[in-house]
């Protein structure tokens, strides 16, 4: 009896996670924060700060600090996913989001200001929807540049697929059986796939991952037996890659991009892939 107590025990102490009970999310930012800045040749004078608000990194230029918003931070259960919601945020910013905003506010208020207060464009233009969506193509472009940096710091980048599937989904993807932002995941996913297939195929060791690998196999396995199904995503994701090197191109271009990441670090990640 003594023999099988300490044998569950001791299964049991295999079975906990990597990382000690005193690990913390919040305490593991500035160094791994710190190693990503390092490794990707960004500024390595920049501090971190948890915030427990909506991050806001637009006058990082002058602050050099970046904020971490303690809300994402709980999704982190070890450094590859405090990695993710770090390399996340730092692609908003030199992905020039704020500057992105700033446009895109401007825009508004020159279309309406020339147009009637109830008409229908001006309710179109300022509609939640176009909000939204220019939101989520924010996070998929910072998604993307997110990897690129967890790649060069040697941290695994599926850890970002799994902190997404681990924010609040929709009602529609509970009824649905489909994993939590689902499409968002698949964005990144794919873009995986295509520039980094070794990463895809080491995989990653937790359940969040299995359950998405679970929906997203069947997908990938249905798209590489039709030819002409694989020919059209891998020249979707050509051209996005062609797109995203514009994108950046034009945003610091701009000088608004809001951080001195220099032009040649942004091109190496754009052309980065195995």
């Amino acid at each position: 009896m003594k023999k099988s107590l300490i044998s569950i025990f001791m299964l049991s102490i295999f079975a906990l996670p990597a990382f000690s009970a005193d690990w913390s999310a919040a305490e593991r930012v500035p160094v791994v924060g710190e190693k990503i800045l390092k490794d990707n040749g960004l500024p390595t004078g920049t501090t971190f700060k948890v915030v427990e608000t909506i991050a806001d990194n637009s006058n990082i230029s002058s602050t050099n600090t970046i904020e971490i918003s303690a809300d994402y931070l709980q999704y982190a259960g070890n450094d590859n996913e405090v990695a993710a919601v770090i390399s996340h945020e730092i692609g908003y910013i030199i992905n020039g989001k704020a500057a992105k905003d700033k446009f895109r506010n401007m825009a508004k208020a020159a279309i309406t200001s020339s147009l009637q207060e109830n008409s229908s464009l001006a309710n179109a233009v300022n509609s939640e929807y176009v909000s939204a969506k220019a939101s989520e193509n924010d996070k998929k472009d910072a998604d993307i540049t997110g990897v690129d940096l967890m790649i060069k710091s040697g941290y695994n980048p599926l850890a970002l697929v799994v902190v997404i599937t681990k924010e609040p989904g929709s009602f529609f993807e509970i009824l649905t059986g489909k994993p939590s932002n689902s499409e968002r995941a698949m964005n990144l996913y794919n873009y995986l796939t295509y520039n980094y297939p070794s990463k895809v195929k080491a995989g990653y060791g937790c359940q969040e991952y299995r359950n998405f690998a679970s929906y997203a196999e069947p997908i990938i396995e249905k798209r590489n037996a039709n030819a002409k199904k694989l020919a059209k995503f891998n020249a979707e994701q050509k051209k996005n890659k062609e797109l995203r090197a514009k994108k950046v191109a034009q945003y610091k271009s701009t000088g608004l991009s809001g951080w001195d990441a220099s032009y040649i670090i942004l091109n190496s990640l754009i052309e980065t892939s195995e």
